[in-house]
């Protein structure tokens, strides 16, 4: 497994780990509450987005490295990057193709009835105006999560479930809207779930391992990423230890 390696800049130049770097790729550790890139919402506001700090993660090279996929502002964990065109044209493939394993850690409020299971519900936009929005349609995009319960408890009276969610399309808001249908919204969701506007813990989503077949003839690259911090308390009372987590399909 690969394991985290910080560039030669300050923590003010670059706000994240990078947790992966070979000649191909980078795989960097997202923080939650930052953009990947500078959306239309910004309205020619001056918001900082992850791409701003792409020019100090070169490591030699003569371009910039480019974001090869999307994470939501407030998921946190494993972004990849290609180091050059060629790289990146090929993560881009990959992703498209759905050949990289993509898994997540959740803390949802609520029981899941199974230990494990298919989330099938096709998705479509909510409204026209605002594309981020969206909602189970049958007449939307075929949309699956697979799904599995890690632990389970419960915080401040609320019962909790910590769980690892893979999903096999790549919709908008896929996990969010999923795990909201099915009667356990994902902690910290503000838009599908019950948390507040404003104050409340933070979406409790977190991109916890990619699994990249980048290389022919050798083995996938995985690499996990650490849960932030605003996790943590959730994450315990569902019984994580940060020195003893259960297996991750993503490290295999």
């Amino acid at each position: 497994m690969s394991q985290p390696d910080r560039p030669a800049l300050s923590q003010d130049e670059t706000p994240f780990a990078v947790l992966h770097r070979d000649a191909m790729m980078l795989v960097v550790d997202k923080p939650a509450g930052l953009p990947v890139h500078r959306g239309p919402a910004a309205k020619g506001r001056i918001v900082p987005v992850l791409t701003d700090h792409l020019d100090g993660l070169r490591f030699g090279l003569p371009r910039r490295p480019e974001v090869a996929h999307r994470l939501d502002r407030d998921t946190s964990g494993c972004l990849a990057l290609g180091r050059h065109p060629r790289a990146t044209a090929l993560l881009n493939r990959l992703f498209r193709d759905g050949l990289i394993g993509k898994h997540y850690w959740a803390v949802v409020e609520g029981e899941p009835a199974d230990e494990a299971g298919l989330i099938d519900l096709p998705l479509a936009r909510r409204s026209p105006e605002r594309g981020w929005w969206m909602k189970v349609d049958p007449a939307g995009l075929p949309s699956q999560t697979r799904y599995r319960v890690l632990g389970r408890g419960q915080l401040d009276g609320t019962p909790l479930a910590w769980l690892e969610l893979s999903p096999l399309t790549g919709r908008t808001h896929q996990l969010r809207v999923h795990c909201a249908q099915s009667g356990w919204p994902i902690r910290g969701d503000e838009v599908y779930g019950r948390a507040p506007r404003e104050g409340g813990p933070g979406l409790h989503l977190h991109a916890r391992g990619l699994s990249v077949p980048l290389y022919p003839k050798r083995e996938p690259v995985r690499v996990t990423a650490p849960p932030p911090a605003h996790h943590h308390a959730a994450l315990a009372a569902c019984g994580w230890t940060p020195d003893a987590a259960p297996d991750d399909t993503a490290a295999r």
